[in-house]
């Protein structure tokens, strides 16, 4: 049924689909509760308290949540709709032979970015490989199941399994792909500066570039006005990285501020990303935060 349900809204117009879901997204953010309090929160980790950036911030949450199945279904439609002025970053990382591990954020359309990649740097022979994980409901398990894999490109799930899909298509010089905002499970991770406030970072993608000597690119689909479609901006994270695990989720970190700073309103402040997960360490100085 949610298959159903999620292909008939795809045959909605994108402008259309936007509008609604920025209306559903400011509707939601204007009822009192925790999702309010931490957009707010969060966002004024970063410096952005205006009332009006946080309407649109949630307006842009529910934007990215309706245009997704539309981006799921009638992606080649949306590929048409899909520019960038940073296609040479990556082109140029592959040149080198090297597989190109890209983390996409919370941030725009991750969605959008995702397909991006995978029909401009993946191929019948150097396939890439997706990380996700697993959702709890088996409803939401078996949307993700028909959508996420595609020509060119397979999911892997967050575990070990999927871990060592990426190691071997790292290896062999082809794209991967993971979210890097996402608070990982305790010890899978550590404590490292997000807008000045100690998050709780995942360390896979750096064990991973020690393990492959791949690229990191941190990239992001900035949603455009009116429904024209997703801007692609990307970043390549200087290298070498540092071996120390801290440094190196610190240094991550940094270049998604960087891209999320190019357009604040689209990132997902309402998620818990200064949660401490159940098991881990309270964050170095919890009452304070890093400048």
């Amino acid at each position: 049924m949610l298959i159903f349900i999620a292909r008939l809204i795809a045959f909605l117009p994108l402008p259309a689909l936007q509008a609604l879901g920025r209306m559903l997204g400011r509707l939601i953010y204007a009822m009192p509760g925790k999702y309010r309090q931490r957009l707010q929160a969060n966002a004024a980790q970063a410096g952005y308290t205006d009332p009006a950036f946080l309407r649109r911030a949630a307006g842009e949450v529910g934007a990215m949540i309706l245009e997704t199945p539309r981006i799921w279904f009638r992606n080649e439609d949306c590929m048409k709709r899909v520019v960038s002025d940073d296609e040479h970053i990556a082109l140029e990382a592959l040149a080198e032979g090297r597989g190109v591990m890209f983390l996409t954020p919370h941030l725009g359309s991750f969605e959008a970015a995702a397909w991006h990649g995978r029909l401009k740097y993946a191929s019948p022979e150097k396939p890439g490989v997706v990380m996700y994980r697993i959702p709890r409901k088996a409803i939401l398990a078996s949307l993700l199941g028909v959508v996420r894999n595609a020509p060119n490109m397979r999911a892997v799930p967050a575990n070990m399994q999927g871990v060592r899909e990426f190691v071997r298509a790292l290896k062999r010089g082809a794209i991967a792909g993971m979210l890097p905002d996402q608070v990982p499970s305790a010890g899978e991770g550590v404590w490292a500066p997000f807008f000045g406030r100690m998050a709780y970072t995942v360390t896979l993608p750096g064990k991973l570039c020690a393990q492959t000597n791949a690229i990191v690119i941190v990239t992001a689909g900035e949603r455009l006005p009116n429904g024209r479609g997703w801007r692609i901006h990307s970043v390549r994270v200087p290298e070498p990285l540092p071996k120390d695990p801290t440094e190196q989720a610190a240094l991550i970190n940094a270049a998604m501020e960087d891209l999320i700073r190019r357009f604040p309103e689209q990132y997902l402040w309402g998620y818990n990303r200064y949660k401490t997960p159940r098991g881990a360490a309270p964050a170095p100085g919890a009452d304070q935060h890093t400048r």
